[in-house]
């Protein structure tokens, strides 16, 4: 919604309002304006639009997620780094479904820019595995597949990562 340079100019200027207040006596409005401060900074880390589109995803309506990252103008200029892996993360779920290659693109894209949390980043090599797999690269498909074995230390995904190393051994 507001470009990610705007969103530290409005929390410095709330900050330096605050400051002004605590200067005046206010404190109680100073505390309220510093915790308002905090949200524009937050927002900075974690954009609101992939934060709705996240929100949409786990209800699995993907034409949802679709339409919020569809607001995003320009992600390369209005997102941080990891802001992109993530966007590019929710575009390779959403072809994943439709067009492989795509999708492929897309995952490779998000690992490059990097995902925060381990979990996403086995997930997306898991889907880059079953995608390397339904095009006949079996090389390639168990690496990814043990590269995500070590990374899921949760163990969410062991019986996704089971059921794909079966279906490798017919193939």
């Amino acid at each position: 919604m507001f470009n990610k340079t705007f969103k530290l100019i409005i929390a410095v200027l709330i900050i330096g309002f605050a400051g002004y207040q605590f200067y005046e006596g206010n404190i109680g409005n100073g505390i309220f304006l510093i915790l308002l401060s905090l949200i524009f900074i937050f927002l900075y880390f974690r954009n609101e639009m992939i934060l709705l589109a996240f929100l949409r995803m786990r209800k699995q309506d993907l034409v949802g997620t679709q339409k919020w990252l569809d607001k995003i103008n320009n992600p390369e200029a209005a997102l941080t780094t990891k802001q992109q892996g993530y966007y590019n993360y929710l575009h390779g779920i959403i072809h994943s479904q439709k067009n492989l290659t795509q999708a492929e693109k897309y995952f490779k894209k998000a690992l490059k820019l990097g995902l925060t949390m381990d979990y996403d980043v086995a997930m997306a090599k898991l889907s880059l595995a079953g995608i390397a797999m339904q095009k006949r690269r079996k090389r390639e498909a168990t690496t990814l597949l043990q590269e995500a074995k070590k990374l899921d230390k949760n163990q969410m995904l062991t019986e996704q990562i089971k059921m794909m190393q079966q279906q490798m051994k017919k193939i």
